[in-house]
């Protein structure tokens, strides 16, 4: 019964496409109040990962949820993408994730509960992967299928990485290659083959564990991980915080082969061309950028991590990214002191 159910015909988005639009957001980030807690590193001011509180002096807890609809039909793969992106956000920070709350909502009367077991045994088999523990939850009957966790994490002090901590001159590296949300938007339209099918699979099950490898590195000053708001708009989000414009080489942006076609026979998300419409003002693009401009306003589901990093660093860190099972890791492009265009693609 699990291998014919279509999840995805049981919300109107899927994977991290399902966002709020980064300006709608923007609007309901401003009505937060600053937290008074002085063990609260961070909130929400510089648009990071997580929130990270001071325990010790040698010890900062990491906090972040994530959670979406329905990517793909399968329910345990859908449940190993959501647990695997919501992971991230702890690796991104520089931390190790040790501890992960479900998070589940299903139209119980549609779905049968093989289905949603499912769905939750994918999440499982993730975080025992990442020797997370799985406490619990929380569950809804809702009208719209949807799956993630709430996760905490630990890291030392000194191994913290943020968005606002990025340096001029340093060079930026992304673990994987761009697309997934192309490949899910094929996924959904029924024009994805099967060597597809197994690349949307592939990497957006990854889980980036290298994060918290890096973060020991006192060279790499900065990270994030690539989700909803594609390329530009994470990468947008490290130079608006660390007050910086990047520069990226077009040739050099790794993307997968698949959805390079698709995107030019005009298969793309609806939410990539909302992230374009929201980030346009701020990026420049070359004659030769603006043929892979839907790549880099792709939203990622499970994207890899954007690692900025002094120069002289950069072989150590794609061979870490590389001996972590990144083969595809590249170098991108360079930050500095410039204001505008805020993003440049050459």
């Amino acid at each position: 019964m699990t291998q014919n159910f279509k999840l995805t015909a049981l919300s109107h988005g899927g994977g991290c496409g399902c966002k709020i639009s980064p300006a709608i957001l923007g609007k309901l980030l401003k009505h937060i109040p600053v937290p008074l807690d002085s063990q609260l590193l961070l909130g929400c001011n510089t648009a990071d990962d997580a929130a990270l509180y001071r325990l010790n002096s040698e010890q900062i807890l990491i906090a972040t949820t994530d959670f979406f609809m329905p990517i793909i039909d399968d329910p345990f793969g859908f449940g190993r993408i959501a647990a695997a992106n919501a992971l991230s956000d702890v690796y991104a920070m520089g931390g190790k994730p040790i501890l992960a709350l479900n998070i589940l909502g299903m139209p119980t009367a549609k779905v049968p509960i093989e289905v949603i077991e499912q769905v939750s045994a994918g999440g499982l088999a993730t975080c025992e992967r990442a020797d997370v523990a799985v406490a619990g939850g929380h569950s809804i009957d809702c009208n719209e299928a949807f799956y993630g966790l709430a996760v905490c994490g630990l890291a030392h002090p000194n191994h913290i990485k943020q968005n606002s901590t990025a340096q001029p001159g340093d060079t930026l590296v992304l673990g994987k290659p761009l697309g997934i949300g192309i490949l899910a938007a094929a996924y959904q339209q029924n024009k994805l083959n099967a060597a597809g099918y197994e690349s949307l699979i592939t990497y957006a099950s990854q889980l980036n564990s290298v994060g918290a490898e890096l973060a020991t590195l006192d060279s790499v000053h900065a990270m994030t991980d690539i989700t909803g708001f594609g390329l530009l708009g994470h990468l947008l989000e490290m130079c608006n915080a660390s007050k910086l414009q990047a520069i990226l080489h077009a040739d050099d942006i790794p993307l997968i082969d698949q959805a390079v076609g698709l995107a030019a026979d005009g298969v793309i998300s609806a939410a990539g061309t909302r992230n374009w419409e929201h980030y346009r003002h701020d990026v420049g693009l070359s004659d030769k950028a603006k043929n892979i401009q839907p790549l880099l306003t792709d939203p990622q589901t499970n994207g890899g991590l954007l690692v900025a990093c002094a120069t002289e660093a950069v072989a150590q860190v794609q061979d870490l990214f590389i001996r972590n099972g990144f083969k595809e890791v590249a170098t991108i492009g360079q930050l500095n002191n410039e204001d505008s265009p805020k993003v440049g693609v050459i």
